[in-house]
């Protein structure tokens, strides 16, 4: 009895200091997945062996039979690789969830021109930039347009339209950031997409800035957000989509690189790029980009008219 007595009354005693069984330290927030370094060669601008802007000339918009375009219109819709998470030019609207934005009006203006109407007649496949050149040798699309810069390295692998959009590379800090350009980033991480002319624009610049690289553009809008890096480098355009949707950043710095836009097409499609000039051509003159410009880019980046077409000999 007295053993129980004497066990009870060391129960009751101090119950001591509480071990923590998790204990945590600051905590850092988790990065995108498949976030990488730096690619000297990203986007194919140091091969110069061709002139890039230089397109077939345009056929008619009329669709000839045994023609890749009568193959997309028997099969009932246009399948076009684009962005979804690039604010202006391919986004996902939160309200209706459409997908909008400059390079969607161009692909809705080649899939009205083959159908007669966009509506119903185009499936969206939405792809990051380090995959539209192996869609498009896959044929797993017709066409992608997606702010995709035409260079001498990626016309060896698609067919590339005649210019639709000039953009230009800056950085996009936050406002209480020092940085002016990407020369003031020395040693710091700055944000591009994987297999893009940005990344490769960051991996060779002088004032050596640190490449780190991300699947979708939205990956280094939220790094940049969580201060993971220092800026994003990338074309004016996509900056200007950052900055609307957050007030605290800001796009500076002169242009350091020209970016041409043109629609990709798979390389053995050939009717397909003259087809898609002939759109191009029928859209720079009837108001159709303007009225696309103004929705969507004016306000952010100033007036603008479309580039004129160049064409092979």
């Amino acid at each position: 009895m007295l053993a129980v007595v004497a066990l009870l009354a060391a129960s009751c005693g101090s119950p001591g200091k509480p071990v923590d069984p998790a204990p945590v330290s600051n905590a850092a927030w988790p990065q995108p997945a498949h976030v990488g370094g730096p690619d000297a060669t990203a986007g194919g601008t140091s091969d110069t062996s061709c002139n890039p802007l230089a397109s077939l000339s345009p056929s008619s918009t009329t669709v000839p039979d045994n023609s890749t375009m009568s193959d997309i219109k028997k099969r009932g819709k246009l399948i076009a690789g684009v962005d979804q998470t690039t604010y202006l030019f391919g986004f996902r609207n939160p309200t209706s969830g459409n997908l909008e934005g400059f390079d969607i009006d161009m692909v809705n203006a080649v899939a009205k021109a083959i159908f007669g109407s966009a509506d119903g007649h185009v499936q969206f496949r939405a792809i990051p930039s380090s995959q539209r050149e192996e869609v498009l040798k896959k044929h797993q699309v017709d066409i992608v347009v997606r702010t995709y810069s035409i260079t001498c390295a990626r016309k060896k692998d698609v067919e590339f339209s005649s210019v639709y959009y000039v953009a230009g590379q800056k950085v996009l800090v936050p406002k209480e950031s020092k940085a002016q350009n990407l020369s003031d980033l020395n040693g710091k991480r700055v944000c591009a997409t994987k297999k893009s002319t940005s990344l490769a624009k960051i991996a060779t610049d002088p004032a050596k800035p640190v490449p780190v690289s991300v699947d979708n553009w939205s990956d280094c809008l939220v790094m940049l957000q969580q201060g993971q890096v220092e800026a994003v480098s990338t074309d004016d355009t996509i900056l200007a989509g950052m900055a609307a949707q957050d007030s605290t950043l800001e796009v500076r710095g002169d242009r350091l690189t020209q970016e041409n836009y043109g629609i990709g097409v798979p390389k053995d499609n050939e009717d397909m790029v003259r087809y898609v000039n002939a759109v191009l051509d029928q859209i720079r003159g009837n108001g159709v980009w303007q009225d696309s410009y103004r929705r969507w880019v004016e306000a952010r980046l100033g007036p603008a008219s479309p580039p004129s077409p160049q064409y092979q000999q």
